[in-house]
């Protein structure tokens, strides 16, 4: 049975239950129930009138404000925005927040692409790798419980992945009144997480889905897959460098901890969160070989500093370059309390041998490297192990046109989303040696081609003999002047 029969049935099911205001919003995802309470009336309206000026039809949509248009390159117009939604979509009368959004408007004649990165909103115009494909309109949004879309006091129960899908579904929902073409979704990394969620439980909201370097941790209690990737990955000589770089760290603990401890006094930092600055300073040494695959390539490792001949100015650089000398006070750290949260309560985190540390760490290791440490111990977590399950069963049973790209040498995919017998006209790609940064764009020529053919018949551009022919001819459109803020972005994403 077809994933799209199945839906059908489940919708017919759900009509009587719907008549009697049984159902819930989950349950009635994709009925097209919402819309006009998202919406409102279709006449009428600025939102509706093409002739209007765009900042004028986004400022008519109900619960949409237009903060700021900020200048952009000619053919596009850019506004920031922010959008009324509740705490909790399943009982809306517990209040509401302000979520920011941005529109990067190309023309009602363009696809759109939904695009999410997990965290915060970038302020500035710049555009994902599926846009530049399109030369389409974008819609970024600001994850919830990111600061400022973030309810005070913040109730952390409502921080869930169904809250945050749902939310997705009523800004599209509301967006659709004025972009009527195809949708697309996209995100990388806890990005690329987010709009796979919002797939699960709104799968007809766009007409496809490019999900870039997403970790699928089904199984948080079985994490072998991360210390299999870290005995394989490149050369066993880089391998020995890293781990002998590391190790160092430690061993000249009480000189360069001593230096950590005095520039983050420097920089007004404090440790309330990890407990203190050695904890902090051991957790930062755990994540460098982590970070050195994450956002580096092997050719990389030759600028690695050899443990026993480097200098302590050597190795301390090296340690910043890596984790980041102020990355774990808890200045740095509020910033991303959302993620730690979640990563502690549904998405799962990794673990991995670290045996060549052994006598050399003051904590036990799976205490310390784990999101309780990040997250302020007033924020009681409590984890769900059927949250990701759940998201797996969906993808390998139901998922459609979905694109998961991958790079062979980046950490966080060595548990990645794969495919099962009722994934349809889904595809998995992996760029050779690449890191978190991988896209189409770094595919072999082939591949390229093929994900290009599928982005532009799933945006309405072509039919699929079109768009094959289509991507063999067209090379992927180069990051421009509007771009470079995106591409800063896609450099710092965890």
């Amino acid at each position: 049975m077809s994933t799209k029969l199945r839906r059908l049935l489940v919708a017919v099911l759900l009509m009587p239950l719907l008549g009697l205001g049984l159902a819930t919003p989950a349950l009635a995802a994709g009925t097209g129930a919402e819309a006009v309470a998202v919406g409102g009336s279709a006449g009428g309206s600025a939102a509706d009138n093409p002739a209007a000026d765009i900042k004028d039809r986004l400022a008519a949509i109900p619960g949409m404000t237009v903060t700021e248009e900020k200048p952009t390159t000619t053919g596009h117009r850019y506004f920031l925005l922010t959008y009324t939604q509740p705490i909790d979509h399943f009982r809306p009368w517990l209040g509401t927040f302000q979520q920011r959004l941005s529109v990067l408007h190309r023309g009602y004649d363009r696809p759109t692409v939904f695009y999410t990165n997990g965290y915060t909103l970038g302020t500035n115009p710049s555009r994902t790798e599926p846009t530049r494909l399109t030369d389409g309109n974008q819609v970024s949004i600001e994850y919830r419980y990111f600061t400022p879309s973030r309810p005070e006091p913040a109730d952390w129960t409502k921080a869930g992945i169904q809250q945050a899908a749902t939310d997705s579904h009523r800004i599209i929902t509301a967006l659709k009144r004025i972009y009527q073409r195809a949708w697309l979704s996209t995100g990388a990394s806890k990005g690329g997480m987010s709009s796979t969620y919002h797939r699960r439980f709104f799968p007809d909201d766009v007409d496809g889905t490019i999900a870039y370097v997403a970790p699928n941790d089904v199984d948080d209690r079985e994490d072998s897959a991360y210390t299999e990737f870290f005995r394989t990955v490149g050369t066993p000589e880089c391998r020995a460098t890293l781990a002998a770089a590391q190790r160092e760290l430690l061993v000249r603990r009480d000189r360069l901890e001593a230096r950590y401890v005095a520039d983050n006094a420097a920089a007004g930092s404090t440790f309330t969160t990890t407990g203190s600055a050695d904890r902090a300073y051991e957790a930062g040494v755990l994540d460098v070989v982590w970070a050195f695959w994450q956002y580096s390539t092997e050719a990389d490792c030759a600028a690695v500093p050899v443990a026993a001949t480097a200098t302590d100015d050597q190795l301390y650089a090296w340690f910043d370059a890596q984790s980041g000398i102020t990355g774990n006070s808890d200045q740095s750290l509020a910033k991303y309390t959302a993620y730690y949260y979640q990563a502690g309560t549904q998405l799962g985190s990794p673990s991995f041998d670290v045996s060549h540390l052994k006598g050399l760490q003051h904590y036990d290791y799976k205490e310390l490297y784990s999101p309780r440490t990040y997250v302020p111990k007033s924020i009681p977590m409590r984890f769900d192990p059927s949250a990701m399950r759940d998201i797996d069963r969906w993808v390998k049973h139901s998922a459609e046109r979905i694109i998961f790209v991958y790079g062979q040498n980046d950490p966080w995919g060595a548990e990645p989303f794969r495919l099962g017998w009722g994934s349809e006209d889904s595809y998995v790609y992996t760029v050779a040696g690449g890191n978190h940064g991988s896209n189409i764009g770094k595919l072999k020529a082939d591949e390229s081609a093929q994900a290009t053919a599928k982005v532009l018949e799933w945006a309405g551009l072509a039919d699929p003999a079109a768009a094959r022919s289509l991507a063999q001819a067209q090379q992927i459109p180069p990051f421009g002047p509007l771009d470079e803020e995106g591409l800063k972005l896609e450099r710092h994403r965890l």
